[in-house]
């Protein structure tokens, strides 16, 4: 299910656009604390984000340009400063598209999988599951994080997936190794620590510290 979060502190705006996404089938979130919006955006990891312009603190330019730092997720603005000046601003801070309001939400509906099909190609049979920037393709099997493609072993990549299928959960060494044993990799308590802790360190090489986290005496958690 692809995930859309909506950056909008008009209560009664932001909980329009949730439930008509939901009814079209996403997964849809809204921002709670205007003051860590990045924070949110890293523990939900959208496909796309709904941008007001005009926030508490600090502006949609701000959030956009610091989302940009990290992830390449389609950002649509949505703003009843719809002059031409911050039409040019959206595009130049790092956004893909404009809708002023007030919009009909077929509209905004239509954009939002128009945008979508561009971004990632569903279609064709490949999905992505992003994190903190970090963009795993389960069709050929690489992880990408700041334009970079990292190459990945079977191994690490089924551990990978597993977590990240599971962003939020505590995933336990059992469960990790049914799946490793799924691609006829029968391996034991050693050799699963061993293939984390390589992991783990790939990671960390491209920048990726704490990505991967032990929760003791219980297994690994992808927050």
């Amino acid at each position: 299910m692809q995930r859309i979060f909506i950056v909008e502190d008009d209560e009664g705006i932001s909980g329009g656009i949730k439930r008509q996404l939901e009814a079209w089938g996403f997964d849809a979130g809204c921002v709670k604390d205007f003051r860590n919006v990045l924070a949110e955006f890293d523990a939900f990891s959208p496909h796309l984000v709904l941008m007001d312009i005009s926030l508490p603190f600090y502006d949609g330019y701000y959030w956009c340009s610091e989302i940009r730092k990290k992830s390449k997720v389609p950002i649509i603005f949505i703003s009843s400063a719809s002059d031409n000046m911050n039409i040019v601003m959206a595009v130049n801070m790092g956004g893909d598209d404009f809708i002023a309001k007030p919009f009909d939400i077929s509209v905004l509906m239509a954009k939002v999988q128009a945008m979508l099909r561009r971004a990632y190609d569903f279609s064709g049979g490949i999905c992505f599951l992003e994190h903190k920037g970090a963009r795993l393709n389960t069709n050929d099997g690489t992880l990408s994080y700041n334009g970079k493609k990292i190459e990945l072993t079977k191994n690490e990549f089924r551990m990978l997936l597993c977590l990240m299928e599971n962003k939020g959960r505590t995933v336990s060494r059992e469960k990790l190794m049914e799946r490793l044993w799924e691609t006829d990799s029968f391996i034991d308590e050693n050799t699963l620590t061993v293939n984390i802790n390589r992991l783990r360190r790939k990671l960390v090489n491209e920048g990726l510290s704490d990505f991967i986290k032990t929760r003791f005496g219980v297994g690994y958690i992808i927050e």
